[in-house]
């Protein structure tokens, strides 16, 4: 097994073993794009994807189920970014594709994408919390993404990024 394999095997089952419900079985490597490999657990009782969720990092994170998918948008806490994201719920795992776009830039550099996911699960103190990871282009893994989810708080997906409320991000909208 090469060096950088193997360094993407560890650090995937390190970042992702974690996961606590979802199972982890493998993470794809090689010559194609890395992909979590988590087996779905059962959502935890009375509890549901739709939610703000909070990262120090990436802010709040907005989601919204509707039947197997789930849409969301945040926006970074220093302002500098906005994001969306699109995907499809098995159980308590999530799998999506987003896109983070850099305020006040245009042309390529101003918007990067990638895949991730998230394992639904509850903490030691009975919180929700969303435990991931994201990566670039066609990369699933490769960056954590912890969200803890916020108490009486409700997702506004057309108060973050855009121009206009048209632009919010529908279930498909980012394929």
């Amino acid at each position: 097994m090469t060096s950088v394999r193997r360094f993407v095997l560890v650090a995937a089952i390190s970042g992702l073993a974690a996961l606590g419900a979802g199972t982890l079985t493998a993470c794809e490597g090689g010559s194609g794009p890395n992909t979590a490999k988590i087996t779905p657990g059962e959502m935890p009782a009375g509890e549901s994807w739709t939610g703000v969720y909070f990262h120090p990092v990436f802010g709040y994170l907005h989601l919204v189920e509707t039947d197997s998918s789930v849409v969301g948008r945040w926006k970074r806490t220093d302002q500098s970014k906005w994001g969306e994201m699109s995907g499809t719920k098995s159980g308590n795992v999530l799998h999506f594709t987003w896109k983070e776009h850099t305020y006040g830039m245009v042309g390529p550099s101003a918007q990067a994408k990638g895949r991730g996911v998230f394992v639904y699960k509850m903490n030691s103190d009975n919180t929700p919390t969303l435990q991931g990871q994201y990566g670039n282009d066609d990369n699933e893994t490769g960056s954590q993404w912890d969200n803890v989810k916020q108490a009486r708080m409700q997702p506004d997906l057309k108060s973050i990024g855009g121009t206009a409320p048209e632009e919010a991000v529908r279930p498909g909208g980012l394929e």
